[in-house]
């Protein structure tokens, strides 16, 4: 267990660079991935032995997931996509490892950044039932001496060839001040998130599903307070029917607000109702008495009709969002919002699906596996680049694009961005000479398919927005 930790430390400090994208980052989320049947995660077995088949199965597919993750940061160069991307796959390696041992799927997504302090404490305790092991200090010395002829004979042999050489720079980390406490510091990531994982599996139990306790509520004292809810939801989407889906003229006569402030206005909003609606479901499920078949009916009206009706209001900020990109363009950030809410449309669907089958088993992994596929989806989509052909078709029609906006795209947006004409296309890829440098710093470690891809379209070039260019909304075409 302590060799692996070792080991996959080890990878990360060789791999991880400063840049969040890159491929050092799937580099090291395999080495994470290697090591969980080394340390004895054995999902068939282990969970297998105490539920059907198809659930181990279920469990054990958070893994594949989070390499699938992992491996955006090496194709794409948005720094937010990545970074959304690595914070999902941390939450399905954390679930592949605990996998139903955590009643809370929360809980189990934060299982293992949470357990590294006892997998620390827990690898102490075996580090000090070691010193009796026979032939210990000797194999430590036989260590000790292969590094030092490696110190040795590796600085003669670069020497001897430059090829090797420089082969040897990019691989041996450079020990000087702050580099070398980032490569300590991923080397401790690496040996506790492997250590984390051991005593999680090891500690782990799965109690047997025994037959579900009945609910203490009476069916008038669970549809009372669920009836209420749905009354005013039915009563706001009543209200607000021809606003939802408005027409341009309809929404400033009756709102008095512009296209930007009536999509906009809500969303938070709209987000929490949402969150707290998925609580009210699952909560509903777990509580609802299912005595009778009238009960079971009064289930699939009330926490159905919810349901649907959030539907309902996801499926007009879905509008909303449409009608904004329409008039103004699509962006990134506008990009990430519609994601969001078809991700939550659907939740909603799967959370239907359950209320219909009167099935309380936690619906709420569903709504997870859909977030990190709506993830994936969006990496598959190219967000960046999507966003860049959409302003330069809107650009062919109206002769309008905001260059600022583009300027700020990653590299994955160059292949479309190299198609404008100039000056607009050397102001919209202006920035991307020093994120490219930026990245380049760091070797190896930050190699990206849309960096080398950007790189490549540049060929050594820096373009210069023309002095006196207005980079904004108002610009028109390249002569104005």
């Amino acid at each position: 267990m302590l060799v692996t930790a070792a080991v996959v430390g080890a990878v990360l400090a060789l791999t991880l660079s400063g840049t969040v994208s890159g491929v050092g980052w799937t580099l090291a989320a395999l080495a994470v991935a290697v090591a969980m049947p080394v340390v004895g995660w054995r999902p068939q077995r282990a969970v297998g032995a105490l539920l059907p088949r198809r659930v181990a199965v279920a469990e054990s597919g958070w893994i594949p997931v989070a390499v699938a993750l992992a491996v955006v940061p090496s194709v794409r160069d948005a720094p937010w996509l990545a970074l959304l991307c690595l914070a999902a796959a941390v939450a399905a390696g954390s679930l592949g490892v605990v996998g139903r041992s955590s009643r809370s799927v929360v809980g189990g997504m934060l299982a293992v950044p949470f357990a590294m302090v006892r997998g620390a404490a827990w690898a102490a305790r075996g580090l000090g039932g070691l010193r009796g092991v026979a032939g210990l200090p000797r194999l430590g010395m036989s260590l000790l001496a292969g590094v030092a002829l490696l110190v040795v004979f590796a600085p003669l042999l670069a020497g001897a060839d430059p090829a090797f050489g420089a082969l040897l720079d990019a691989l041996v980390p450079r020990f000087d001040g702050s580099y070398a406490v980032a490569r300590i510091v991923y080397f401790a990531l690496g040996a506790a998130v492997v250590l984390a994982a051991a005593v999680l599996v090891a500690a782990r139990t799965v109690p047997p599903l025994g037959p579900a306790r009945p609910s203490p509520l009476r069916g008038v004292e669970w549809a009372l307070p669920i009836g209420l809810l749905v009354a005013l939801f039915a009563a706001y989407v009543v209200t607000t029917l021809s606003t939802l889906f408005g027409s341009d003229e309809h929404i400033r006569t009756t709102t008095g607000l512009t296209y930007a402030e009536y999509a906009r206005g809500g969303f938070w909003q709209l987000l929490a109702v949402s969150a707290l609606t998925m609580a009210v479901v699952v909560a509903g499920l777990r509580w609802t008495p299912l005595r009778t078949p009238g009960d079971r009916l009064r289930v699939r009206l009330l926490l159905g009709g919810l349901v649907a009706l959030t539907l309902v209001v996801v499926g007009s900020a879905l509008y909303r969002m449409w009608l904004y990109q329409q008039a103004y363009g699509l962006t990134s950030l506008r990009l990430v919002v519609a994601a969001t809410e078809v991700w939550l449309a659907a939740g909603f669907v799967i959370m239907l699906v359950s209320v219909l089958r009167l099935r309380p088993d936690r619906p709420t992994r569903g709504v997870v596996a859909a977030g990190m596929l709506t993830l994936l989806v969006l990496a598959v989509l190219n967000p960046d680049r999507l966003v860049a052909s959409q302003n330069v078709e809107r650009w062919r029609e109206t002769g309008k694009i905001d260059v600022s906006t583009l300027g700020e795209l990653s590299a994955d947006a160059a292949p479309v961005l190299a198609t404008l004409p100039e000056p607009i296309r050397s102001c919209a890829l202006t920035g991307l000479p020093p994120s490219l440098d930026r990245a380049a710093a760091d070797g190896w470690r930050a190699a990206n398919l849309s960096r080398a891809s950007a790189a490549d379209l540049l060929g050594g070039s820096r373009p210069r927005c023309p002095d006196g260019l207005y980079r904004g909304p108002a610009l028109l075409t390249g002569e104005d």
